[in-house]
């Protein structure tokens, strides 16, 4: 297969629980994973961040990142992202510069303006704290001053002295899927992951806003793009199809009011779907992208020239956790990935 040398490609893992499965399976599941990934010469590997959720299995991205780190050579980790409404933006700070002094050059923040979570979950986590999205560029202001040593916008907070000190400073992402949150980027001089499997449709115009609006920052020169996308690629196309099924319903549950474990594709199968959610996984096709290797490929490479960017960040998930490596390894192999291969890009700026 022919190798795609313009894209990089990188990961990330919601740490799906499966039908039959437990939470502390899906952690040893996404420690594996990483692993492989770092085989493969994947350029990043995120963890996203949920609450109180019967789906999803990584309330705590940064013990995941660190173990993650701790384990692997080469490859870049970091949060994709940290809910950064519900948490002390010094907090923040304070554990990614441990992080980057332990893992130097391989530590990424993302940050997110969602709850990743319902609003009494939210509500519980920022513990009586203002949680409203308007406080939110507050605290990605005092967060950035405090990773650079520089004067907070809070002058309250002047005096603090931040530790550890570091002669390198985490990759910096704001994670969005809306114009609102690639203006907040541009203007704070962040990188930006657009989440396509979120909103599959009106994302150019949104990344190209992002570059013509950019500020160039202390922490971001300039502007790096990602494009996160749900891809999943196996052996043939009639078996990619067959385990797509499974994100169907996955998505039908959730319109229905539930976010249930990750099911089978024989639970797809035998699911009595109305005419309405019909419609509804017809609509939502481009959230949940599929095929062979070959079809990957054309898909992600049209992709990347489409939103302009170089990097696309795959989330995969399948009920099997074999299928899911499998699919990450036929990826590797279609774009020609391998350590020496992320090797050569990590010493080039990010994004497009």
């Amino acid at each position: 297969m022919p190798a795609s040398p313009t894209i990089a490609l990188s990961i990330l893992d919601q740490s799906p629980i499966r039908t039959g499965g437990t939470g502390v399976e899906t952690l040893h599941e996404t420690l594996e994973l990483a692993g492989r990934a770092d085989e493969l010469g994947y350029t990043r590997y995120w963890l996203a961040e949920h609450h109180a959720t019967a789906s999803l299995a990584g309330p705590a991205p940064e013990i995941l990142v660190t173990r993650i780190a701790g384990e692997t050579e080469n490859i870049r980790v970091g949060t994709g992202g940290v809910m950064l409404s519900h948490y002390s933006p010094l907090k923040v700070a304070e554990t990614f510069r441990v992080l980057e002094a332990l893992y130097p050059g391989r530590i990424d923040l993302g940050i997110g303006r969602a709850p990743g979570s319902d609003q009494i979950t939210a509500a519980a986590l920022a513990y009586g704290s203002a949680i409203g999205v308007e406080y939110f560029p507050a605290r990605v202001a005092d967060m950035m001053a405090f990773l650079t040593d520089a004067p907070p916008p809070t002058e309250a907070f002047s005096a603090i002295d931040v530790s550890p000190k570091t002669s390198t400073l985490p990759d910096l992402w704001l994670l969005g899927s809306s114009d609102q949150s690639a203006l907040l980027a541009a203007q704070f001089g962040l990188n930006f992951a657009f989440a396509q499997f979120i909103t599959p449709e009106g994302g150019e115009p949104i990344i190209r806003g992002f570059r013509q609006n950019f500020r160039p920052s202390e922490l971001v020169r300039t502007p790096g793009t990602i494009l996160a996308v749900f891809v999943i690629c196996a052996e043939t196309e009639a078996e990619a199809a067959r385990l797509a099924k499974s994100r169907d319903l996955s998505l039908v549950q959730r319109i229905r009011g539930g976010f249930m474990p990750f099911p089978s594709p024989e639970e797809a199968e035998e699911f009595g779907y109305t005419d309405r959610e019909i419609r509804f996984i017809a609509a939502n096709r481009s959230r949940s992208l599929y095929g062979d290797p070959d079809r990957c490929r054309d898909i992600l490479t049209g992709m990347a020239e489409t939103y302009g960017t170089n990097e696309i960040m795959v989330l995969t998930i399948t009920h099997d956790p074999g299928a899911r490596r499998r699919s990450y390894e036929l990826l590797a192999e279609a774009f020609g990935l391998s350590p020496a291969r992320r090797r050569e890009e990590h010493a080039a700026p990010a994004g497009a």
